[in-house]
């Protein structure tokens, strides 16, 4: 049975104050399901979930409600794959057992001098948080008894067998001969993970929450095709055309992370490398000032971000896309968490596009073939930024008491018009000049052949509609599909600016889109489209200045009726511009 608030799981009185200081009110779908039944009869059970949906107060809120906080020895243990995970588990809990008098949760984990560790695991601690290894370390050195341990909970068990701790944790299993119950919680249940099931565990209940392998509908999926050896310029490109990201940026290699990190740094950019081969007190740091926003992005590997857990991430950039598919989920699902929108962008050279169909197929969501932003989308997606910094600031007023004389009296003789050129000049020049004569990292140049026919390529259109009417690529696509009936495999390489955007459709398409939508109205605004200008060098249309291009001319080449296109037999019915 679900239940749908905090207040109504019979825990103990400790536990429901705490979780009421903590502001918790409404459980998430994992912990709908599980407390209750580990809360009444706490069976061996596997959870699966993917990250950030709430597994550690799934697992933790019952391991305290059955803790015997008189007892002074090991009765819980939770093993983890990542210090990072372990830190951030240990503190939760604590924070969950705060009004629990006498309970101690302590966190062991490699990377860190184990002397403070054995002191800790000596003060005779109720939960142990643990990586595998460093358990194994303790216990080898008898500065840690399990003889008496009651429950275990693997966390995150895919990635820990991902990372070979199988044989740690079946030694580990193996040495704890008064174990009542086992508790795994996995993002999959692969072979290996159900092979330590049925191994370790007895008659289990499985409890799984929304489809396998399925991502948040509110996550806008985008891929950027570019050839390979463009792919750290492409980077660039993103993160300028992207000025108030607050995102994760994801490497298969520690050396790539390290690698990419240290060469956008030198270019500037706030960002900060996180792998395992940095030392503890150095990823303790990165985690600090990205959770305080000092960094804009962090350059990381799947492994190291196992231990992130941040709602306001606005963005994921793949640097490479996963070996494994299913990576893809772990990776898109670090943002729009909470119920925020968020971003997953990905770089592929032209060999991976079935890569990408792959995975649309595993998440059943419909990916977005974007533009690589030329330069003059980015200095303008930069000026609006900047501009609407502007606009929004609010300097205290004691600023303007001190210095308001000294303003005036610079800048008496200069009118408004200047000062305002020569502000947003100085803002806006590193980034003019950076991009005055950059090129198309676009991989491929077949919708901008302007040589053949209108009906046999596609054309490149623009709209007034942009993210300062809520729309991103995903709400784009959906609104002219259901304004329209044509399939959205049809539209390709969407770029979302601030009021305008620019899609691809098939050249025979094209009129009767525009004729239906420029029917429609968006917040009291008339939509409007044309065709933008294609240039040979370019992704959008349009100059400096933000204007659109103006339709190349020439009738059109349509032939028979348009409006037949509108009924559901020309697009949904038949799928006759579907490419997939």
């Amino acid at each position: 049975m679900l239940m749908n608030s905090f207040s109504s799981f019979p825990m103990r009185e400790e536990l429901t104050r705490a979780i009421s200081d903590l502001g918790f009110e409404t459980p998430t779908p994992i912990q709908s399901k599980v407390i209750p039944t580990l809360l009444s009869e706490p069976i061996d059970i596997i959870g699966l979930a993917q990250t950030g949906t709430g597994k550690t107060a799934a697992f933790g809120l019952p391991l305290l409600h059955h803790v015997d906080v008189s007892a002074k020895y090991v009765q819980c243990l939770v093993l983890s794959p990542t210090r990072e995970l372990c830190m951030q588990i240990q503190e939760e809990m604590s924070k969950y057992g705060s009004h629990m008098r006498g309970l101690r949760v302590t966190a062991v984990y490699g990377g860190v001098p184990i002397g403070g560790q054995i002191r800790e695991a000596k003060m005779n601690p109720q939960v142990i948080v643990a990586t595998p290894g460093r358990l194994i370390d303790l216990l080898e050195r008898k500065a840690l008894s399990l003889d008496q341990l009651q429950y275990v909970v693997l966390d995150e068990a895919d990635e820990m067998l991902n990372m070979g701790f199988r044989e740690d944790i079946e030694l580990i299993l193996k040495n704890t001969p008064q174990r009542e119950h086992t508790w795994l919680f996995s993002a999959t249940m692969s072979n290996e993970v159900r092979g330590i099931a049925k191994r370790f565990m007895k008659d289990w209940k499985e409890f799984s929450v929304a489809q396998a392998n399925t991502t948040n509908e509110n996550i806008d999926h985008q891929y950027f095709v570019t050839n390979h050896h463009n792919r750290f310029e492409t980077l660039r490109r993103l993160l300028d055309f992207a000025p108030g990201i607050y995102g994760i940026i994801f490497t298969r290699t520690k050396q790539d992370a390290q690698e990419v990190s240290e060469k956008l740094m030198k270019m500037g950019y706030h960002v900060s490398a996180l792998h395992g081969d940095m030392d503890q007190k150095m990823r303790s740091k990165v985690m600090e000032r990205f959770k305080n926003k000092q960094l804009q992005a962090i350059v990381a590997t799947d492994v190291a971000a196992r231990g992130i857990d941040v709602n306001d991430i606005t963005h994921v950039i793949n640097y490479e896309l996963p070996d494994d598919p299913e990576v893809y989920t772990h990776r898109s699902g670090r943002t729009a968490r909470a119920g925020k929108s968020g971003i997953c962008m990905s770089i592929v050279s032209p060999k991976q596009i079935s890569n990408i169909r792959q995975i649309e197929r595993l998440v059943k969501q419909k990916f977005h073939k974007s533009d690589i932003p030329d330069g003059a989308e980015v200095v303008r997606k930069r000026l609006f930024f900047y501009l609407e910094q502007i606009a929004n600031a609010a300097p205290q007023a004691d600023f303007a008491k001190l210095y308001r004389d000294t303003i005036h009296e610079q800048f008496a003789e200069m009118d408004k018009d200047e000062l305002i050129r020569k502000l947003i000049w100085l803002q806006l020049k590193d980034t003019i000049d950076a991009y005055q004569d950059s090129e198309d990292l676009n991989a491929g140049f077949e919708s901008r052949d302007r040589n053949s026919g209108r009906s046999g390529r596609n054309v490149r259109l623009f709209i007034n509609l942009g993210e300062k009417d809520g729309f991103n690529a995903g709400k784009l696509v959906q609104f002219i599909t259901e304004s329209t009936d044509v399939e959205s495999s049809v539209i390709d390489r969407v770029t979302v600016r601030e009021m305008s955007s620019f899609f691809n459709v098939p050249g025979d398409a094209a009129e009767y889109i525009m004729e239906h939508l420029s029917t429609k109205k968006v917040k009291g605004r008339k939509v409007r489209l044309e065709e933008a200008e294609q240039r040979p060098y370019g992704g959008g249309g349009g100059d400096f200045r933000g204007k659109p291009g103006r339709p190349s001319g020439g009738g059109s080449r349509f032939s028979g009726d348009v409006k037949s296109y509108g009924n559901r037999e020309g697009f949904k019915g038949k799928k006759k511009y579907d490419r997939n």
